[in-house]
């Protein structure tokens, strides 16, 4: 009997218990399809992160002030009290700017304040830096026409584009050539609240870049920001500029031997790959439960097999009167696995694919921000495709071995 044969009987012998085997071919679709759809979304997931933070500088080291607990611990933060160990003040610019590799180091303060315009008030992130360094922070970063930056104008605003025209909403919040009206509330020594305010012309409005740093903030420059915050010439925050992203690591090692745990420094490239842990945590986590399917999957196939064994104990001694081999009996067997791991690992590829789609379509926060789009590596689909065939011709031997010990003499006894 030829390779041809074989797989002509076992595809009859499949096609003659339709339901059975149609219930074990969705067993081992769902296993296939639910690794094919977690790994597709977990590749588009690291994707979306690394296209996101791409529109920050790879090359900016983010250097905030470490702030001493009641319980002794040390925090990275911008609060004015407690007292922080190491004041961000110039004398500290200096100093960072004076190290090998530094660029620039852009000082800051940002707060949450108060904006209103046009009768409305809302909560926004304020950043006070100097707008000529806006795009060093973030490369990508375009305004919308008749925009102007005013470096030197104490009283100029720049709005982020989801500030001045917010999603959803059909009038626009402020736009250039408009005042607004910043008001800052914070607790004075005597721990009374009190309320500083301020107007501000709206010069420019920043379309989107994908920099959560940029894209939620009210840009004001360093003058206004320390007046207006009671900052006191005391940043909340550096943006250090290497003079590559090749460099990064060497400036933060530098910070480090002059700061050392008094400076809280955080860059692109480990938000990343904190970012890329988590995200790799649940996609194994969701990998394990689809092997686990795919485990599910080659226990039907067994089922399905070892019944179809006492089903056909006739059929099968009969072969062997006229003259099959055990081998041949085997691969009979053999084939009907191999014929249930190619269809429905196949089908579980297509499925896959769509439920891929769905888990970033249907997923917590769908909508919202730039589309996240699952990516499929030709490699994982293959790979796929050969776990779902292999665990079903794994699933399938002991079924074929009992097959092929079938005797003529048994066949008879079970008439």
């Amino acid at each position: 009997m030829n390779i041809k044969e074989v797989f002509t009987l076992s595809f009859d012998a499949i096609k003659e218990r339709k339901v059975r085997s149609i219930l074990t071919i969705l067993m081992v679709m769902s296993g296939s399809s639910l690794l094919v759809a977690v790994s597709g979304f977990g590749a588009g997931f690291t994707e979306f992160f690394k296209k996101q933070f791409s529109n920050l500088a790879p090359n900016i080291l983010f250097v905030s002030s470490v702030v001493q607990t009641q319980d002794g611990s040390s925090v990275a933060g911008s609060a004015p009290s407690p007292t922080p160990k190491i004041t961000l003040n110039q004398a500290v610019v200096s100093r960072i700017g004076s190290l090998p590799f530094v660029d620039e180091v852009i000082p800051s303060f940002q707060e949450t304040v108060i904006v209103s315009s046009r009768g409305e008030s809302k909560s926004n992130a304020v950043l006070s830096v100097d707008p000529d360094f806006l795009t060093v922070v973030a490369p990508t970063l375009e305004f919308t026409e008749g925009s102007s930056i005013r470096k030197g104008d104490p009283s100029a605003a720049v709005l982020a584009e989801d500030i001045a025209f917010p999603p959803g909403e059909e009038n626009p919040f402020a736009q250039i050539g408009e005042s607004v009206r910043i008001t800052y509330s914070y607790v004075d020594e005597a721990g009374d609240t009190q309320e500083e305010s301020k107007n501000f012309a709206v010069s420019a409005i920043m379309e989107s870049t994908g920099n959560p740093t940029i894209d939620n903030a009210v840009v004001i420059n360093l003058d206004a920001g320390n007046s207006l915050l009671q900052r006191a010439g005391k940043y909340d925050s550096l943006f250090v500029a290497a003079d590559s992203a090749e460099y990064v690591d060497a400036v933060e090692q530098t910070i480090r031997n002059v700061y050392g745990n008094n400076i809280g420094i955080t860059t692109v490239k480990a938000i990343l790959q904190t970012i890329q842990e988590f995200t790799g945590g649940i996609t194994s986590f969701l990998l394990s439960i689809a092997i686990i399917s795919l485990f599910v999957g080659a226990v039907g196939i067994i089922t399905t097999l070892f019944t179809s064994v006492v089903e056909r104990t006739k059929e099968i001694g009969t072969l062997k009167a006229i003259g099959a081999q055990n081998g041949t009996i085997l691969s009979l067997f053999l084939a009907e696995a191999l014929i249930i791991g190619i269809i429905g690992g196949s089908i579980g590829l297509l499925g896959g694919i769509g439920g891929g789609y769905m888990l970033a379509r249907g997923g917590p926060g769908a909508g919202e921000g730039p589309p996240l789009d699952p990516v499929y590596i030709p490699a994982d689909m293959a790979r796929v495709l050969v776990i779902s065939i292999f665990l079903s011709m794994v699933a399938g031997l002991l079924p074929a071995w009992k097959a092929s010990r079938v005797t003529p003499i048994s066949a008879l006894r079970s008439q």
